[in-house]
């Protein structure tokens, strides 16, 4: 008797066993993503709420916090600085969706009175409202996404910019920005070999995988091509390396301002000629004298140091297929205080 037909009802129980326990698995990991997305859902609605119990604390020049009353300095200027993911001259409008992303987000406090900075580090992948458009620029309306995109979504110039504004000023509690300066990433090996070289000290392990010289601890003085692998390296392999990046970015600012510092002194019009070497690579609504003034102020005495920085604090959540990270708003509160606000009289 042939065997399949001696066998065929035991081959038929073990088949339909299989089955069973392949439905069962299904059933059970469709209800564990199930339970997972219920509760990224509910994280993502308590953080939204919160966003807009908190979205205008700033839209006001007073507020109370801890029985005290802050008033915005007027004479603090918010400005939002970007590094803009994208080769070539700014001189030209985009397609939404090719004008490459906000990569590096500085939000500047220029005190005007005291000819002094402070500099707020906001991590890229960063969670919050965005305006979204379709390809034509028109406006589909706002979303939570990552907080670079939102640069991507407009023209590649100005409105690019005024998106970026928005999402920014939103995530801070609605705090008004004055100006914006953004620049692409050709100028850093420009304005790098224009003073000469920069000397950092290499931050971040594994950076020997862009550049060989680029081994942790060792001092190097860039090159142009240098300067912008450096700034730009990250491990993608490594969950949050946007944000271990920020410490290369933060090396590499104090130590061009350094090297400007040091070639001013032979050479008193090296600012403006920096401008001018990269004006089609840059888009700002600040006048020549005022763009001038603050990096003149990033040169006073005492210049940049490590007290000058700072970075939104928040937590880093890696979900299947990309690096989140969300603001604490509690700790941000006294920061954006620090920064912009001074303690008044009721």
């Amino acid at each position: 008797m042939n065997w399949f037909k001696t066998h065929k009802k035991g081959m038929k129980r073990a088949v339909v066993g299989i089955l069973i326990l392949a439905a069962a698995a299904f059933v059970a990991a469709t209800a564990v993503l199930l339970r997972r997305r219920k509760t990224i859902e509910a994280e993502i609605a308590e953080r939204q709420y919160a966003q807009t119990e908190n979205g205008s604390l700033f839209r006001s020049d007073t507020i109370q916090y801890q029985g005290k009353t802050y008033r915005r300095s007027s004479y603090v200027k918010a400005i939002l600085c970007l590094g803009v993911d994208r080769d070539g001259p700014m001189t030209e409008e985009t397609t939404p969706g090719f004008g490459g992303q906000a990569d590096g987000i500085f939000l500047v406090a220029q005190d005007t009175a005291r000819n002094s900075l402070k500099i707020l580090m906001i991590p890229r992948d960063t969670m919050t409202e965005i305006t979204m458009t379709d390809l034509s620029g028109n406006v589909l309306g706002k979303d939570v996404h990552h907080l670079t995109l939102a640069y991507t979504y407009g023209n590649g110039r100005e409105t690019s910019c005024e998106y970026m504004r928005e999402a920014v000023s939103d995530l801070l509690g609605g705090l008004e920005i004055d100006f914006y300066m953004a620049a692409n990433t050709e100028v850093i090996a420009i304005l790098n070999d224009t003073v000469g070289g920069v000397t950092v000290t290499i931050p971040t392990e594994g950076m020997e995988k862009s550049d060989p010289e680029f081994i942790k601890g060792t001092d190097v003085t860039l090159t142009g091509e240098q300067a912008e692998k450096f700034v730009r390296y990250r491990d993608t392999g490594k969950d949050h390396s946007a944000l271990y990046r920020m410490d290369q970015e933060e090396e590499y600012i104090l130590g061009f301002f350094q090297a400007v510092k040091e070639r001013s002194r032979t050479d008193s019009n090296i600012v403006p000629v920096l401008f001018e070497k990269i004006e089609d690579y840059m888009v700002t609504d600040m006048g020549k004298e005022q763009y001038l003034k603050l990096a003149m102020d990033a040169l006073e005495t005492g210049g940049l140091g490590e007290k000058n920085f700072y970075t939104v604090p928040g937590s880093g959540v890696t979900t299947a297929r990309y690096d989140e990270f969300y603001a604490d708003e509690e700790e941000l509160l006294p920061l954006i205080l620090e920064m912009f606000y001074q303690e008044t009289e009721r």
